[in-house]
């Protein structure tokens, strides 16, 4: 009997081997693809998710796809399509090419304006991560009224962007404004908050990191509460002081967080429309004008109406950013980052 199990397992062995060749060497219709796998085992979540994928469809990719096309035609107020009572006048732009791209990139003026808003980005970004870090450590202490001053903090966040610009505007006034009657008071003569080239910059700075600071803190603030306690505990045990705790468990707990609310806040600051335009208007001169700002006065505010400049201008802005988002994921890669 154990020559004969012998026997029978040694053709159980040659017959799963054969068995497992012919598998491998089947039909390539019995081996799916990994789309049509993901299609057949997550067919419902692809149902749920089509809805959103065709409304973001209409609503961003045909005005992105038709911005690129504008921008390599020589389109403006006067040669596009229109309707002026009950005459309807075609379109009568022609393809240039990319010559709209030629003539910004050898235009000093778009020089000018990316590097006002890199540095405008940087400032903002940096200045509101600081302050949302420190304001975050101190709120996840135990402190009497923590909730009071959490809800405080957070307020500028939930009032609408152009009420707190406006507020501000009221503030910076040169001759009725609060800030210049409280220098007043002190001997100081008043500032040209607005009116000022080096003062219009820093204005400006400054109501964007007020406004930045509530989602730097909440970002923060959850990260250090997702940190176990136990290792700042084990740290205090072996002798560490605040400092170094804070450089080897609280940044590195952070660490994930804080790359990519810094992304997340650089895309939007780089983009942020409503602070310069409703407080200065890109003003005194083109002083505080950033490249969001000059593709809308080149499209809505000059006279004619540059639909072509100011669609090519939209595209380098998305190009710019892009490669932004794409070199600062490798760097976090390179770090360790993975998202």
């Amino acid at each position: 009997m154990a020559v004969d199990s012998g026997h029978s397992v040694v053709k159980a062995v040659d017959a799963e081997r054969v068995h497992g060749r012919g598998r491998r060497t089947g039909k390539p219709s019995e081996n799916p693809g990994r789309l049509r796998r993901a299609l057949t085992t997550y067919w419902y979540a692809w149902a749920m998710v089509a809805p959103v994928v065709v409304v973001i469809g209409v609503i961003i990719g045909y005005p992105l796809l038709r911005g690129v096309y504008l921008s390599t035609t020589d389109a403006n107020e006067a040669n596009v399509e229109r309707t002026i009572g009950v005459n309807h006048i075609p379109a009568t732009y022609e393809s240039v090419g990319l010559d709209n791209y030629k003539a910004i990139l050898d235009d000093g003026v778009f020089w000018d304006r990316l590097s006002w808003t890199v540095v405008w980005t940087v400032s903002c970004v940096a200045l509101s991560f600081v302050l949302g870090l420190a304001l975050a450590n101190m709120l996840n202490r135990k402190l009497k009224g923590r909730s009071f001053y959490r809800m405080a903090l957070i307020l500028p966040w939930a009032v609408p962007a152009f009420v707190s610009v406006f507020t501000w505007r009221l503030l910076f006034n040169e001759k009725s404004g609060v800030l210049n009657k409280i220098l007043a008071g002190g001997g100081i003569d008043a500032v040209p908050w607005l009116n000022d080239p080096t003062w219009a910059k820093i204005s400006v700075i400054t109501v964007n990191v007020w406004l930045g600071v509530p989602f730097m803190l909440v970002a923060m603030l959850g990260g250090l509460q997702s940190i176990p306690g136990e290792l700042y505990e084990a740290a205090e045990m072996d002798g560490a002081n605040a400092w170094q705790r804070f450089r080897h468990i609280t940044l590195p707990g952070l660490r994930s967080v804080s790359s990519t609310v810094v992304l997340i806040s650089a895309i939007w600051t780089f983009n942020m429309f409503p602070v310069i335009f409703l407080l200065t208007r890109g003003g005194p001169g083109d002083a505080t004008e950033i490249l969001v700002t000059y593709a809308y006065r080149l499209s809505f505010v000059v006279s004619p109406r540059d639909f072509a400049g100011s669609a090519a201008w939209g595209v380098l802005i998305l190009l710019l950013l892009t490669l932004f988002a794409v070199v600062y994921r490798r760097a976090l890669r390179k770090q360790g980052e993975v998202w």
